[in-house]
């Protein structure tokens, strides 16, 4: 008997349990099918692809090295696997499970059809520490805080088992057909993807060496460099996470087993478990994708977009430099450091007052780990809408921020060289130094023509804020 195990983000080998039990029961024959109809509103965005183009391709080399071959399809899964079963005779179908509300309800579905053919059809987690619903308050109610979701997970318990990786694998017949990977077209077809081929290695071997890098150069001082984007102070394991390239129970007991390092061992899971909050609060309140979770910001009087200011945020000339040098350190290599997602985010939703799904849609089509739990919790978080949210009066002033993440300017010269020259004490504001045109020629800057003068007066865009989001605080309470 045959069983096909059907692949979706748990594009690895190790501590996959779909695969673990599918081999135990029977020969396996591993499947990809490429379905963009199922991600609903949400289809993967540009960097995505990109990735999911690497990814499968290493998923397949791997699987050439056990005996076996990835078998590519495309079109509905559900008529996908049915065109299998027929082609294999296979009586069992696994796979591990997605969280996201069009996954959920388009799994059910399939579910329920291939056992209306007497199929067998079992799923695993492959992806969290914990299921959605595992962590709940009393009375089966969801978590809206960090805190103490974050305490009862740790009381819950973070170690688990892992399983290991299949030492061979059955052969797949060369009758049964797959699609080449380039056919699928998910590479761009103007090659802008130059930064990311520089900056990443897609795939579970890349995901690997990236941990053991990030274990060796970087747990020890990560409570103290998180924040620093001008430091090498972060794993950057986020897409490989995305993609089920590794998962949170390796992670977990890799970094347990750094012995040395455990203040920055706690502070890194305790980050960690933020994306399990972020698939907690998507499971509980699928709607957040596209609606605050605090349903009074329906109201909130957000700006009409300009498209031109939008514009200038998106390729990073807003005239900011710690805000331009996060911006075009995503479009160049499809990843930013956490601390400059939020200060951009607040550039948007607090200073411009644009809405936050506008963010959010430019995320998802720009980063390689766009997750749809974590971008909406990301951005609801900075907005004030939404779990644990940011404070309404919290507004980050991303010259401050660069003033204290960037000391040096290290991080702003790197991804903006026309401000290159300039001095730490001018690089996060040069605008206030228009007084001395003479020092700002030296440096080569010509504010307004080589690097643009500020798109929003941050004090004043600020003041706007606060009284939108205090009309807002009014009428809530009235």
């Amino acid at each position: 008997m045959t069983s096909l195990l059907w692949f979706r983000r748990d594009l690895r080998l190790a501590d996959n349990p779909a695969l673990t039990e599918a081999l135990r029961v029977d020969p396996v024959i591993p499947v990809y099918i490429h379905d963009p109809e199922a991600g609903g509103d949400w289809p993967e965005g540009s960097a995505s692809r990109w990735w999911l183009h690497h990814s499968l391709q290493a998923l397949d080399r791997s699987l050439g090295k056990l005996g076996s071959r990835l078998i590519v399809r495309r079109g509905p899964a559900l008529s996908c696997l049915k065109q299998l079963v027929a082609e294999t005779g296979a009586r069992r179908v696994f796979w591990n499970r997605r969280y996201e509300p069009s996954s959920l309800a388009c799994d059910s579905h399939i579910e329920q059809k291939l056992q209306g053919l007497g199929l067998s059809v079992e799923t695993f987690n492959s992806a969290l520490l914990y299921e959605p619903w595992q962590i709940t308050r009393a009375g089966k109610l969801p978590y809206k805080v960090f805190t103490p979701y974050w305490k009862a997970l740790q009381a819950a318990g973070l170690d688990q088992p892992l399983l290991s990786a299949p030492s061979l694998m059955p052969p797949v017949a060369s009758s049964i057909a797959s699609l080449p990977i380039e056919t699928l077209e998910l590479l761009p077809k103007i090659p802008w993807d130059g930064g990311l081929r520089e900056h990443w290695q897609p795939g579970e071997s890349g995901a690997l060496a990236r941990l053991e890098t990030f274990l060796a150069t970087t747990l020890a001082e990560y409570g103290t460099l998180r924040d620093r984007p001008d430091r090498a102070g972060v794993s950057r394991l986020s897409p490989h996470l995305h993609f089920g390239e590794i998962g949170p129970r390796q992670i977990v007991q890799a970094v347990h087993a750094s012995a040395p390092f455990p203040a920055s061992a706690e502070c890194y899971l305790r980050q960690l478990v933020w994306r399990e909050f972020a698939h907690h609060l998507l499971y509980h309140f699928p709607h957040t994708p596209t609606q605050a979770l605090n349903e009074r910001f329906g109201d909130f009087p957000w700006a009409e977009v300009d498209r031109v200011r939008l514009a200038a945020w998106q390729r990073g000339e807003t005239g900011i430099p710690f805000v331009d040098a996060g911006m075009r350190e995503l479009w160049r290599t499809g990843w930013m450091h956490n601390r400059v997602r939020m200060v951009t985010a607040s550039l948007l939703t607090k200073n411009l007052r644009y809405p936050w799904l506008v963010g959010a849609r430019w995320f998802w089509d720009t980063l390689v780990d766009a997750g749809l739990a974590n971008n909406t919790l990301g951005w609801q978080w900075v907005a004030g809408c939404g779990a644990d949210a940011a404070p309404y009066f919290r507004i980050f002033n991303p010259v401050l921020q660069g003033e204290r993440f960037d000391p040096e300017g290290a991080y702003v010269r790197h991804w903006l060289p026309e401000l290159a020259s300039l001095p730490a004490n001018w690089i996060h504001r040069p605008w206030l130094w228009m007084a001395s045109p003479t020092m700002l020629q030296k440096a080569g800057v010509c504010l307004g023509q080589n690097y643009p003068l500020p798109i929003v007066d941050l004090k004043h865009s600020r003041e706007h804020a606060l009284a939108a989001f205090a009309s807002l605080k009014r009428f809530q309470e009235t």
